[in-house]
């Protein structure tokens, strides 16, 4: 395991553009953006990751008066997103930005309110929105449209999606989001660092384990907290029996979606077999309470039998899926995320390793010993590639499961129960591979001891932005196909 190195540099506004321009010549990766009102003054920082282990933050200082940063939209299209996000929330302008609207706030939101702020009224007056969101409109003959959501079918969060099309053939559909802007990271503030965990285990459902780890990594890393190989191997076992009950259960519902509900069924058999299994390891079925600062908390091993047989079956269900003409029919050639797309878009997990960009935390910023890892990887970028790179995670999670189950024994140790009050305030960064890609918390913590910022970002921030290039050019039936091999998360991109 590589150790890991980070360091800091704060800057004026005006070195802003160029220092970021040398790191991304240079190899590095803008995995998160954090601003923060110190009452006094505004404050952005910029995290950079790049591999093995390498960490670099940016510091830039914020006249409250003269609230605006130079933006890095035209070198990054991920800082686009952040600094429409930051302005949302904080007021902070990016000047130069090429497409400024709003991206958090709806029309309903009060102009010129800014809930991040530390004088923010905590009850705004809102109005109606009255639908003022600039869709771009495509004109010509045979061009119609087609809204989607905000509201759909079954237990879903909110999302509208705007089709262009011709006949059948999308020409551009617009993905708008934020209808649930929850506060999250505002919850956040004025609780202690265990009081943090249970509300990281709740961001995004699905991903218990990969929040509450990257948000404990971050306060171990704050506070200097040495944590030990056994606890490292236990919190990469949940890691991994994370990733594997979701792959599961995604392999179904791709095929679902193109009515072969037996493949569904099964799965869905196989899933609740895990879930059960992820009861015995941590007493939650979604794997609660699994992570601690300091510590991990396994109720029993991991039971490899029962694995192994789960992944033969996937194996099998996957070999009988693939074999039918119409579900491969389907799959093939659908939604093409090309590798240059996936690259500037800044795609992660998943989404990137089958558009062919070997990304993935766990062999670049790794946290325990896995050996040669390597992560798997298609080239095609279309539906079936998503589908392929989970079928074989679902055979490389199982391996790594088993070759961490001697080493991640048993155990409630090494828990930090309170965070004594310091001199200093102290920051820290967690980063993990969780199920859908690389996730991040930043967090710093006061004086008090208590949180005074958590920042995270969930890889469906940086995915959700390539659906609908994926979607242009394929036919209307298969936008259902194609989202749910995407299968990003609304509320961990909506905090």
């Amino acid at each position: 395991m590589t150790p890991t190195q980070a360091t800091s540099q704060t800057l004026s506004r005006e070195r802003l553009t160029a220092v970021v321009g040398g790191l991304l010549d240079g190899g590095w990766r803008l995995a998160l953006m954090a601003a923060h009102d110190d009452v006094d003054r505004l404050r952005v920082v910029y995290s950079f990751l790049r591999p093995v282990g390498q960490r670099h933050e940016l510091t830039v200082e914020v006249p409250r008066d003269d609230a605006w940063l130079p933006s890095l939209a035209h070198s990054s299209f991920p800082a686009g997103r952040f600094e429409r996000e930051i302005r949302d929330l904080f007021g902070i302008r990016p000047d130069g930005h090429p497409m400024p609207k709003r991206l958090v706030r709806h029309a309903h939101w009060p102009t010129g309110y800014h809930p991040m702020r530390h004088d923010a009224d905590p009850t705004p007056r809102f109005d109606p929105d009255i639908g003022s969101y600039p869709f771009i409109a495509v004109e010509g003959d045979g061009v119609y449209e087609i809204p989607v959501g905000p509201v759909h079918a079954g237990l879903i969060e909110p999302g509208h999606f705007r089709f262009t099309v011709v006949g059948e053939t999308i020409l551009q559909v617009k993905a708008r989001l934020w209808f649930l802007h929850r506060g999250v990271e505002g919850l956040f503030q004025g609780r202690t660092p265990v009081q943090g965990i249970e509300l990281a285990e709740r961001i995004s459902g699905d991903t218990a384990v990969g929040h509450s780890l990257a948000y404990v990594m971050a306060v171990e890393d704050a506070l200097d907290i040495d944590v030990d190989e056994r606890t490292r191997a236990a919190r990469a076992l949940l890691l991994e029996a994370e990733r594997l009950y979701n792959h599961v259960s995604d392999l179904g519902a791709i095929a679902n979606d193109v009515g072969y509900g037996i493949a569904h069924t099964h799965t869905q058999r196989l899933r609740e077999s895990l879930l059960r299994h992820n009861k015995a390891l941590t007493g939650h079925r979604l794997l609660r309470g699994g992570i601690t600062i300091g510590g991990a908390h396994l109720r029993t091993s991991p039971d490899l039998a029962l694995l192994r047989g789960v992944a033969d079956e996937v194996a099998e269900i996957v070999q009988i899926t693939l074999a039918n003409s119409i579900v491969a029919d389907r799959f093939t050639g659908t939604s093409t995320l090309t590798t240059a797309q996936a690259e500037h878009i800044g795609t992660l997990g998943y989404v990137a390793r089958a558009s062919g960009i070997p990304i993935d935390a766990r062999r670049d910023h790794p946290t325990v010993d896995l050996g040669a890892f390597e992560p798997v990887t298609e080239e095609r970028g279309d539906v079936l590639a998503r589908y392929l790179v989970r079928a074989r995670e679902v055979a490389a999670s199982t391996q790594i499961l088993a070759a961490l189950a001697p080493r991640a024994t048993p155990t409630t140790a090494g828990h930090l129960m309170s965070v004594t009050p310091t001199s200093r305030a102290a920051a820290g960064l967690g980063v993990v591979e969780a199920w859908r890609g690389t996730l991040c918390h930043r967090v710093e913590i006061g004086r008090s001891g208590t949180l005074t910022r958590v920042r995270a970002v969930d890889p469906s921030f940086f995915n959700w932005p390539a659906l609908p290039v994926a979607l242009t050019d394929t036919i209307v039936p298969d936008f259902p196909l194609t989202n749910k091999s995407f299968n990003q998360s609304y509320a961990g991109n909506d905090l």
